[in-house]
């Protein structure tokens, strides 16, 4: 069940550091990368350390894991004994962690930016399409969600530094949405600070760490709706990250009417895109960007770039690619 549900709820990454093509390799410099691949946050993770010594590089990556592990211990929507689970819980949460208000100042910020469409407290409505849909699989229309949207709401949670609490009954948030991102900067900023000049660090989103500007890299989009990866298109990255959501790898029912993408001020779950990438300066931002892109339009998503700086990629339901920014 909870394999199940970990697979149900995360965002579907269309690239990871692994689909990253280089322009100028580490390789040709005679330094193969340490690599490290596993799951955080219930999504396929990998790193990709570049250093001469790689013993160092060893070390480096059990340091980052141990890092995982504790923040995981705080955003988990699956570990009964997380902050955001007890949050859920409970209602409200006493003495939350640093990390976990960060990324809540965060939220808040493009909850604002994105005009409502980034909202974590469409928890909800996932456990209302998720059981219904698992008592009647091959439904074709959505539950009623009414009722479950008087409890969707960003202006509902009360965020100071002592407490966190909802301010209606049987509310819940997810930050799966945004929490990937947060990991990975993290991440990269663990190595940075251990004085890594060159990795790619893909927490469920992907960051490109090049501090001497040696290695420009360009990703490809996978196709959202088969194998491999959508011709033509080349994202440039340096420097940066990339994030991409698309609700065909997790629908609810059979014919991919409805996915896990929840538009918090509707609460349709109608995919509007095949997929979004988005390019910003940090992993958090991309990741809540591309997670807000995929139930916006595209004039939302041009005022959010606006503000932003991002860029996105827009895979159309007819498969035609339009670039944003």
């Amino acid at each position: 069940m909870q394999t199940t549900r970990r697979r149900f709820i995360g965002i579907t990454a269309a690239v990871s550091a692994a689909a990253l093509l280089p322009t100028r390799t580490w390789a040709q410099a005679k330094t193969e990368p340490v690599v490290w691949q596993g799951v955080a946050l219930g999504a396929d993770a990998e790193l990709r350390l570049y250093h001469p010594n790689r013993a160092l590089a060893e070390s480096l990556i059990q340091k980052s894991l141990a890092e995982v592990t504790r923040l995981e211990k705080i955003f988990s929507v699956y570990q009964d004994n997380s902050q955001v689970s007890r949050l859920n819980r409970a209602g409200s949460l006493h003495a939350p962690s640093a990390d976990l208000l960060a990324v809540l100042n965060q939220v808040q910020r493009i909850h604002r930016i994105t005009q409502g469409a980034f909202d974590p407290t469409v928890q909800v409505l996932w456990q209302q399409f998720a059981q219904h849909f698992s008592r009647q699989p091959n439904s074709q229309t959505a539950p009623n969600v009414q009722a479950a949207l008087r409890r969707v709401g960003w202006k509902n949670v009360r965020v100071n530094s002592q407490h966190i609490a909802f301010t209606q009954a049987n509310m819940a948030i997810t930050l799966n949405g945004i929490a990937q991102g947060y990991i990975t900067d993290r991440i990269t900023q663990l190595l940075q600070n251990e004085g890594l000049t060159y990795a790619l660090v893909d927490m469920g989103e992907t960051r490109h760490l090049d501090t001497h500007k040696q290695h420009l890299q360009h990703a490809k989009i996978q196709n959202p709706k088969g194998n491999g990866t959508l011709q033509n298109v080349a994202i440039p990255v340096q420097n940066q990250a990339l994030a991409t959501s698309s609700g065909f790898g997790t629908p609810f029912d059979v014919a991919g009417k409805f996915t896990h993408l929840f538009d918090p001020r509707t609460g349709s779950s109608a995919p509007r895109y095949q997929s979004v990438s988005v390019l910003a300066d940090n992993a958090a931002l991309a990741d809540a960007l591309s997670t807000a892109f995929a139930v916006s339009s595209e004039s939302e998503i041009q005022a959010a770039i606006q503000q932003t700086g991002a860029k996105a990629w827009l895979v159309l339901l007819d498969g035609s690619v339009k670039m944003l920014g």
